[in-house]
């Protein structure tokens, strides 16, 4: 989540009118600090998770998909250190659990052995030791785990001992449904509160595809406050990771809607804090911007849209899903078949034919194709249902390996909603930093993402 991220979902929700242009308020841009860090790692400018959320969790720079580990040779930029081999430093978590005796606390909406939740827990060399990752979260002794499960929780080839089990043996309680997840408090021992739905490899689900009573991220950071909260303090990381996700994807969509899901999140630490105003520190930021989201592009020239997505009801993920289940029950799918659907979840419509089925739903507007956009969506549509779609450069650009028919549909709406992307990666922007409350003024100015470690060792009077 880069500027980018926030500031589209502030014009999403805010008015889109001519002469009436305003952005939506969130919850932390007017927290009292406000900075920029450098995400570039020791690999690339164009960072990975694993070593832009090493920088943040433990101060120092590190190779792309390595996690908590310093790179053979390292040498810190502030003082004289050498590594010849790997080194294990303490992450900031780690340090405040140790030295402090704080409580801690970590949530992701993503599996909780991703990148980043494993940056404040785990050292690995490899990102994708999601195994071993779920073996040292279980020895971590840490407080609270919460949002998606355990990614290869019996290993890579699912032959070994359940990392759920190993969790339970350590003294950790699993709350696996809603009502025991909204049960938790503070006499509830060590726990992992793990999502009662799941979408996309076990994660939680995009909060466009949320049901009514489905829990969210700031259901997960209310329960962790509660979880966590004691005299002598707690530390909270707590990240919504399918922003991430949709940025891969690149669908502005989905993105903008898990970003006021995150919104509702910090609004919760945000009244917790209000509450503590004198001890409370919250931090706000992204360890990398993902997709190079923009504002404004070819297209549409000076205009933007943003109502426009109003149409679209539904996330790649879910839209993949449902053209799956149509492809099983009709092996011989036809973009005719296709059509009326996507004009019912993105409100496309083939100008030759007129065909509108949502006329009379609220909000509903008729976004009709061009010729080109129809000959792209079919393009997309044999892709999609080929035994073996063409692999080449050019699919690679079109599709970035997602559903060649979602992705196309999700870049046709971006466009004439006047968003463009410009990667299927991360891209190398620097990201804002908003910080508010106790020694919130450290965290102003420019600065590289390492530093914001070495605030928080400085906020937390740490060593």
């Amino acid at each position: 989540m880069a500027a980018v991220q926030v500031n589209s979902a502030q014009i999403y929700k805010g008015n889109n009118s001519h002469n009436q242009l305003t952005l939506k308020e969130v919850s932390f841009q007017d927290f009292e600090a406000a900075g920029y860090q450098t995400t570039q790692d020791a690999t690339s400018f164009a960072p990975d998770s694993a070593s832009t959320a090493t920088s943040l969790s433990s101060g120092f720079k590190t190779w792309s998909g390595t996690i908590g580990l310093k790179p053979v040779g390292y040498k810190s930029a502030n003082t004289s250190e050498s590594v010849d081999g790997a080194n294990i430093p303490s992450t900031i978590a780690e340090r405040l659990k140790a030295e402090k005796g704080m409580k801690i606390g970590i949530i992701s909406t993503v599996t909780i052995n991703h990148a980043t939740p494993a940056a404040y827990y785990a050292h690995v060399a490899s990102r994708n030791d999601y195994y071993d990752i779920a073996l040292q979260m279980a020895d971590s002794d840490f407080d609270y785990f919460g949002g998606g499960t355990i990614n290869q929780a019996t290993g890579k080839n699912n032959d070994q001992k359940d990392a759920y089990t190993i969790l339970e043996e350590k003294g950790y309680a699993i709350a696996r449904t809603k009502e025991d997840i909204l049960a938790l408090n503070s006499q509830s021992g060590k726990v992992y509160a793990v999502t009662p739905v799941t979408q996309d490899s076990g994660a939680m689900p995009y909060a466009l595809d949320n049901k009514p009573g489905d829990l969210t991220l700031a259901d997960f950071v209310r329960k962790g406050i509660d979880v966590l909260d004691n005299d002598k303090g707690f530390f909270m990381m707590a990240e919504s990771g399918k922003i991430d996700w949709a940025g891969h994807a690149n669908d502005a969509k989905a993105n903008i809607e898990d970003v006021l899901a995150f919104d509702d999140a910090i609004q919760v630490a945000v009244d917790f804090a209000k509450k503590h105003p004198d001890e409370t520190l919250i931090i706000v930021t992204g360890d990398h911007e993902t997709g190079g989201m923009t504002i404004g592009q070819a297209t549409t020239n000076y205009d933007t849209a943003f109502h426009l997505l109003n149409n679209q009801k539904m996330t790649y993920v879910a839209f993949d899903e449902l053209i799956d289940n149509m492809k099983e029950n009709n092996p011989n799918l036809t973009f005719a078949d296709v059509m009326p659907v996507i004009t019912k979840n993105f409100g496309l419509v083939n100008n030759a034919t007129g065909d509108i089925s949502r006329k009379g739903e609220p909000s509903y507007m008729t976004l009709e194709l061009s010729d080109r956009e129809m000959a792209k969506l079919e393009t997309a549509f044999a892709e999609t249902m080929a035994d073996e779609p063409t692999d080449n450069e050019e699919t690679d650009l079109l599709y970035g390996g997602y559903n060649p028919l979602s992705v196309t549909l999700t870049h046709i709406i971006n466009n004439k909603a006047g968003i463009g992307w410009t990667s299927y990666s991360h891209t190398g922007v620097p990201v804002p930093v908003y910080a508010t409350g106790a020694s919130a003024e450290l965290f102003n100015g420019a600065y590289e993402n390492t530093e914001v470690y070495d605030k928080l060792v400085a906020a937390t009077k740490l060593n």
